[in-house]
């Protein structure tokens, strides 16, 4: 009996203490204000949690394991990087959620944030609304238009969990030779800035008293958004990704610079390191550039990511001294380290560099303290998990509406009728028989280009759903109108047919960075072929779908309409809209058209300026009210 009273004691002493002596935490309460919340977790984290935080690692590494083992305050997906083929909505959030739980039963159970490129849409997912690319964006000169498409994409992330995206890209494109041209909204610096309006659609609309610099999410229907890839990335030599920039100070102020002032105003929640060097410095360990200049003079309080795995691409090879590219990044001010695949060595090297007093503990803290202030931001630490409430949101059809609408309003007519009393376009619905053509008239592959399921992007119909070209034509016109679609046409189809007239869609394969970089800027081959033959025996019109100007000129005599369709994604339809006048051609070319690549780079404002056709030019059309 006095043994089971003794035990009675000690359970009910045990019960008192876990109770009323249970620590208060400040970090997990809401209540408490920002500040004091990210001070009070940090003076709890030892070094191993806080440079945890600065890691972040490929979903496929993300066991509980490594998370609890390493700390880790960061989660990705790699370019093409999912949870299975044609992965559904719930199998991200599920995917997500199992990574979220393992870091959440960590010691102080800091939430990471997980990442992924939604650089027109959410591209990497199956039956996502893919939007056009960003320098078509760039063509429809409508921010109010990009700022919904912020939005439209920020639910159809949330849709899978998942509450970050590298982008958007805010390069200033100066040479279309350069890979990443088309996720450049335009060559003009001023709009880009007035494009940077997708943040706030992302993000969410920011109050005007908000003090200067710092992040803002607002709620779990938007995402923390991060502009890229800072600075100069649009400038490099020759057009060559990760090149260098060559320009005065006063020229990266006033050509590169601009869109992240607005950025940072608009409230951008992290901001990426470009891989490019300015005057031969590297960005990823420049001091100047991301400390004294972006933390320090612009004030931006979020946090500076590196691109994937740019910290060793600081020397040349790439990896060849990992301990100083380490060290001048993190000096440099870079917060947050894409290792992907080798987080145990940059673990393990951080570890040591900052034990030996090379790396100040205050730079530590200041990069951690950073990732906490847009993780409590965000609400990660009341809300870390996802559910299945807007998984319905993705593709669905008010956002694949809005790319449709995306998609008529950057065509830029570039040529109508080979005499101006002969427009050839809009074309009649109401005809006996007409021809498309081309390599990308009946291909989604094409029509979206890359960033699209796989990061350089895939030809072929069967990677996502959307529309052709094709499909899209065979839809809107007459149903007695006799369609024929010959991807290469025989001479003989177009000796013994009488067309109407052709609908020739040529242009590049899908590409992305490095691979795209292009000294020549033809369209690939059977493209001009088709363009020669067909354009030979019928009246056509010639949609070229593309990422950047092209060469166009040997061809463009022989063409009855010109049309420079971008990369539409998705939504074909957008393309029929105005080819058959249900609305009319509004767009306006986001960047010159050269005539020969000799002429490169030449942007609007430059001596010597002799386009083929001029930024900002772009014929109009009415709507046709009679079929």
């Amino acid at each position: 009996m006095e043994a089971l009273q003794k035990s009675v004691v000690l359970l009910f002493l045990s019960c008192w203490v876990a109770i009323g002596g249970a620590e208060y935490m400040k970090y997990k309460d809401p209540k408490q204000p920002l500040r004091v919340r990210i001070e009070d977790l940090l003076d709890r984290m030892t070094l191993k949690e806080k440079i945890g935080q600065m890691a972040q690692i490929e979903r496929k590494n993300a066991s509980a394991e490594v998370l609890q083992k390493y700390f880790i305050g960061s989660v990705l997906s790699e370019a093409g990087s999912a949870p299975g083929l044609r992965a559904p909505a719930r199998l991200w959030v599920d995917m997500v959620n199992e990574i979220q739980k393992g870091a959440l039963s960590s010691r102080l159970g800091i939430p990471i944030i997980y990442g992924i490129d939604a650089v027109h849409g959410h591209n990497t997912v199956y039956n996502a609304t893919i939007f056009p690319h960003n320098i078509a964006l760039g063509a429809t000169r409508d921010p109010v238009l990009v700022k919904k498409i912020g939005a439209a994409t920020a639910l159809e992330i949330r849709a899978t969990g998942i509450p970050y995206t590298f982008a958007p890209c805010i390069a200033v494109c100066r040479d279309p030779r350069w890979g990443r041209c088309y996720e450049s909204y335009s060559e003009d610096s001023k709009l880009v800035q007035e494009m940077t309006e997708i943040i706030p659609g992302l993000q969410g609309d920011i109050s005007a008293n908000s003090e200067k610099g710092v992040s803002f999410v607002s709620g779990k229907t938007k995402v923390a958004a991060c502009a890229k890839h800072y600075v100069g990335d649009g400038g490099t030599h020759l057009g060559i990704n990760e090149n260098n920039t060559i320009t005065s100070f006063h020229g990266l102020l006033s050509t590169h610079m601009p869109p992240y002032y607005h950025a940072i105003m608009k409230g951008v929640s992290t901001v990426m390191a470009s891989f490019s060097s300015w005057n031969g410095v590297k960005m990823h360990a420049h001091h100047y550039l991301l400390t004294d200049f972006l933390k320090n003079k612009l004030h931006f309080r979020g946090f500076v990511i590196s691109d994937y795995q740019g910290i060793d691409k600081i020397t040349s090879p790439p990896g060849a001294n990992y301990t100083y590219s380490l060290q001048s990044s993190i000096l440099a001010g870079v917060d947050m380290i894409m290792i992907p695949y080798d987080y145990p060595r940059f673990c393990e090297s951080l570890l040591e560099l900052v034990n030996k007093n090379v790396i100040p503990m205050s730079r530590i803290d200041d990069a951690v303290r950073r990732i906490l202030r847009v993780k409590f931001i965000m609400g990660l630490f009341e809300n870390p998990f996802a559910d299945y409430s807007l998984v319905n949101e993705i593709g669905k059809k008010e956002h694949r509406d809005l790319a449709r609408e995306a998609v008529r309003k950057s065509l830029v007519l570039l040529k109508n009728g080979k005499s101006s009393g002969e427009p050839l376009l809009p074309l009649p619905k109401k005809a006996k028989k007409i021809l498309i053509a081309g390599t990308h008239a009946d291909n989604l592959g094409n029509q979206c280009g890359g960033w699209t399921i796989e990061w350089q992007g895939i030809s072929g119909n069967n990677i996502t759903l959307g529309t052709t070209l094709l499909h899209a034509v065979k839809s809107t016109v007459d149903l007695k109108t006799k369609v024929i679609y010959s991807k290469k046409p025989k001479q003989s189809l177009l000796e013994k047919n009488e067309f109407s007239y052709a609908i020739v869609a040529v242009g590049e394969l899908p590409y992305a960075e490095t691979k795209g970089d292009s000294t020549n800027l033809t369209i690939a081959e059977p493209g001009p072929s088709i363009i020669k033959n067909v354009c030979s025996h019928v009246k056509c019109v010639v949609v070229l779908i593309t990422g950047r100007p092209v060469v166009i000129e040997p061809y463009i005599d022989n063409i009855d309409a010109l049309i420079a369709a971008w990369l539409p994604g998705t939504e074909g339809y957008g393309m029929t809209d105005v080819l058959f006048g249900d609305y009319g051609f509004t767009g306006k070319l986001p960047r010159t058209w050269f005539k020969s690549v000799d002429q490169l780079p030449m942007n609007v404002g430059d001596p010597h300026y002799d386009p083929l056709f001029s930024f900002g030019f772009g014929l109009t059309t009415e709507p046709n009210t009679i079929y």
